[in-house]
């Protein structure tokens, strides 16, 4: 989905921008909910990856290449992104942040056993970095978000099915996860957010949801993303990204019995963006049902 129209003219001038090759072609990238992508094609035959930040404030978005250049530079499979000719990595046009990413060939990862193992792997390496001192501590797409949905609701007067929904089961979530080993989350390890193969992880890309969280939440949140087909959850698939994950690190007692309680709020942490997305903010799409996608699955019989 892409929310900013990029012409030929306007990359051409953000190329310029970081002293690189003229623009031969552009071409609309797919994936991507919040932002427009493009890969642009230079005349030496290289490619980029133009990202236009369309829900994110500067300083939003200064915080988060801070945040991806710190895990590129760690060793994490993700690109860094590319500086300009004045030394930043933000090129400011009609008040929003366009930036450059080296472009990786692939395509979505497929989920294999081979390649969700891998994906355990790297999620795994992730986790057991030390975290940057700038990481925030708030996962943006959980109760935070949840608070925001209740307080629309409170001023608007409507309280839908869903959001009863949320209110109940975030409480009860709330004082059924304890204290668990908290270290850096993606967030939001969906197939559009990852570029590999059938065997193995090239990529990881969109650290938008990145934060300093529960781990094993994270590791459920990848379950929710690869693990499900047709609304039903696929244990062949559990088994290899958890199985790639503990080759890498092992979850403890804790951390095993509180994962259907961590996938529940994963779960609804996705339906509740989806609601905010589709119902609040762009209405009115083909999109204002997909949350429903998330909450048929909460009755669901888990692989763990």
């Amino acid at each position: 989905m892409t929310y900013t129209e990029a012409s030929f003219d306007d990359a051409s001038e953000v190329v310029d921008a970081a002293g690189l090759s003229n623009l031969l072609a552009i071409k609309k990238l797919e994936g991507g909910w919040a932002n427009s992508n493009y890969v642009l094609t230079l005349d030496n035959s290289e490619k980029v990856v133009l990202k236009i930040w369309n829900e994110q404030s500067l300083e939003e978005v200064n915080y988060l290449l801070s945040v991806t250049s710190y895990l590129s530079e760690k060793g994490i499979s993700t690109p860094s992104p590319m500086k300009f000719l004045d030394g930043g990595y933000i090129f400011i046009k009609n008040g929003l942040a366009w930036t450059l990413l080296p472009f990786i060939e692939g395509n979505w990862l497929q989920p294999t056993p081979d390649s969700l193992y891998s994906l355990g792997r790297a999620q795994a390496e992730l986790h057991l970095l030390d975290p940057p001192s700038i990481l925030r501590t708030d996962f943006s797409m959980g109760y935070k978000l949840f608070e925001k949905l209740f307080k629309i609701a409170d001023e608007s007067g409507e309280w839908s099915e869903f959001l009863y929904l949320l209110k109940t089961e975030s409480t009860l979530l709330m004082s059924t996860i304890g204290e668990l080993p908290k270290g850096i989350i993606h967030g939001d390890l969906f197939p559009d957010n990852v570029i590999g193969s059938s065997e193995e992880v090239r990529a990881i890309l969109d650290f938008e949801e990145v934060s300093y969280d529960i781990l094993a939440f994270d590791l459920a949140m990848t379950f929710v993303g690869f693990g499900w087909l047709e609304g039903e959850p696929v244990a062949e698939r559990w088994n290899s990204i958890l199985s790639g994950y503990q080759s890498v690190r092992t979850l403890n007692s804790d951390e095993v019995k509180a994962l259907p309680a961590l996938h529940r709020l994963a779960t609804l942490s996705i339906a509740a963006w989806r609601y905010w997305q589709f119902v609040i903010n762009l209405p009115d799409t083909e999109n204002t049902d997909r949350y429903l996608e998330m909450t048929k699955r909460l009755n669901k019989e888990l692989p763990f």
